[in-house]
């Protein structure tokens, strides 16, 4: 006959702690100045996008075109890409890099 043998036991795993765990950081969302967009269409788009009052969007868009770019938020990941292919949709140039 066979040898019988106990229940298989499956080693119990020590949680790793030399795994440096910080909150993420925010990812900025940055829109850049093109040659083919209005002014006032850029506000337009930041008023929708971001329901900023019209003024901050005018500000915003001020900086975009006088300085090439401009920061218009600081989200998590997933908020920071939605916002970026939100602004794509509306025909923007914006990207997103970590925030420092």
């Amino acid at each position: 006959m066979g040898q019988l043998t106990g229940p298989s036991v499956t080693p119990v795993r020590e949680p790793r702690t030399d795994v440096d765990v910080r909150p993420d950081l925010p990812w900025d969302v940055i829109v850049w100045d093109d040659p083919v967009n209005l002014m006032s269409y850029v506000v337009f788009v930041f008023r929708r996008v971001f329901s900023y009052p019209e003024e901050v969007a005018r500000k915003l868009m001020l900086e975009v075109h006088r300085q090439g770019k401009a920061l218009v938020a600081s989200e998590p990941r997933e908020q920071a890409e939605l916002y970026v292919a939100q602004l794509h949709g509306y025909g923007l140039h914006a990207t997103m890099q970590r925030s420092s």
